[in-house]
């Protein structure tokens, strides 16, 4: 087992302890390796004692995270919570910046993640019309092809050898929700190996010093725009290629008023971004937490191989609330001053509702830390609440579930090759993943 550094190297601090908080109760260590391999713990401490918690954050920003349930959804349902990052304050509230390295340069703050109504209702009623029932049922086959190809690649790499081992995490949970969503946005299967690269620069770098993100988001915007002016010049010319989410932003308009060409890139960065790396989580930490439970994954695969669906409805829907991909909402900011959790939040103070805590919280789930793929109680806050609600949702709950059915099913006795102290997390502060997951398992034959 190699040493771990106490803190993580590009984005980690300590926590401060909460205002009032007694000297026996010490404040748990917040965003080191420890917490990141097991954050719950320190969760439960700050649902007990400081359930709204004013902390400085790893790149230096003061804000308040929530960790309770009722608190939790009624933040990320309070309109006096802006998504807009102009609400916020540098000078008064911490030197480091808030929001995706290097959106604003790149003219890319125009996306459903950074504004408020009534901007954000003209456009999430624009690209949700690629997200109704229809088109994403009409989307699973590609989801399943995309499945089995991995999944076959994973057992040719394995020469005939009686037992398989593999990175399901990039071999499979990153390569999956990359392709699908190139392929709902109308990326051509040529270039889609650039975007797997550039948003496995993201996962690896994260926003750190390095600036992984930054540069890899320079890159995406300047190809979205050539693009979309490719797709915009060609526009009608076969119906199938305008099918595709890019060529609907380019044509779709709401009472008149189209898109420009900075909030259609914008749009199809932040469903880029946003969709593959909360599915990768989702597949890995699933996976994950499946095969740390094998009386929980044992009673899946029979109710797979019985043809019954129920239990896997039910289960991704128990995977999301157990350990789901995303640990902190994305930014809000106080547009007033207002009292949450019986804390005072200055007008202009970043708040982080974190799902990760609220989902765990036993004043609202019975046995929080069980995993229980038939807990029917389960209105988790994986995919948010109120209007910012996950717009990808359906999409990423059907890849998911067709990702876990036919790895289940086509490698039965897929293992952990690795001890679950030795994996190591992704230190990020709004997801939540592993780095790796290694398996074993043994191969099919023809």
């Amino acid at each position: 087992m190699h040493d771990k550094p106490h803190a993580l190297p590009d984005d980690a601090t300590r926590a401060a302890a909460p205002a009032g908080c007694p000297a026996a109760e010490a404040a748990p260590e917040l965003f080191t390796w420890e917490f990141a391999s097991d954050p719950y713990p320190a969760y439960a401490w700050l649902r007990e004692h400081a359930p709204v918690h004013r902390t400085a954050l790893p790149s230096g920003v003061e804000a308040w995270l929530v960790t309770r349930y009722t608190e939790a959804r009624q933040a990320l349902a309070d309109a006096r919570l802006s998504k807009n990052p102009v609400h916020h304050s540098e000078a008064a509230h911490g030197k480091g910046k808030v929001g995706i390295p290097g959106e604003r340069s790149a003219n890319l703050m125009t996306h459903l993640l950074n504004i408020d109504p009534p901007d954000h209702t003209r456009l999430r009623r624009l690209v949700s019309k690629a997200f109704t029932p229809r088109r994403v049922a009409a989307f699973a086959p590609r989801v399943q092809e995309l499945t089995d190809r991995l999944i076959d690649d994973m057992i040719a790499k394995q020469g005939g050898a009686e037992c398989g081992a593999a990175d399901l995490i990039h071999e499979f949970a990153f390569p999956l929700p990359i392709y699908a969503i190139c392929d709902l946005l109308g990326v051509p299967r040529e270039d889609q190996d650039d975007f797997r690269d550039w948003a496995g620069m993201m996962i690896r770098h994260g926003g750190g010093p390095r600036g992984g993100v930054a540069r890899s988001v320079k890159k995406m915007r300047g190809y979205l725009a050539e693009l979309i002016h490719r797709k915009r010049e060609s526009l009608g010319e076969t119906a199938e290629a305008d099918e595709d989410l890019i060529s609907g932003l380019i044509r779709a308009s709401d009472h008149g008023e189209h898109l420009t060409e900075n909030e259609a890139a914008a749009m199809a960065f932040i469903l880029l971004f946003a969709g593959f790396e909360t599915t990768v989580n989702l597949i890995g930490n699933g996976i994950y937490a499946l095969l740390r439970h094998p009386a929980q994954r044992e009673l899946l695969q029979k109710s797979i191989a019985a043809g019954d669906t129920e239990l896997l409805t039910t289960g991704i829907e128990e995977l999301l609330r157990y350990d789901g991909p995303v640990e902190l909402a994305t930014w809000r900011f106080a547009t007033k001053e207002l009292t949450l959790g019986g804390q005072t939040i200055a007008e202009g103070d970043p708040v982080l509702v974190v799902l990760a805590a609220a989902d765990r919280d036993p004043a609202r789930f019975a046995e929080p830390d069980v995993l229980d793929l038939t807990r029917r109680d389960n209105q988790h806050l994986g995919y948010g609440h109120g209007i910012h609600y996950c717009l990808g949702a359906p999409l990423a709950r059907l890849e998911g579930q067709t990702a876990l059915a036919t790895l289940l099913t086509r490698l039965p006795d897929i293992r952990l090759a690795a001890e679950p102290d030795d994996l190591r997390w992704r230190g990020g502060l709004i997801m939540r993943g592993l780095r790796s997951l290694p398996v074993e398992f043994t191969p099919e034959r023809p």
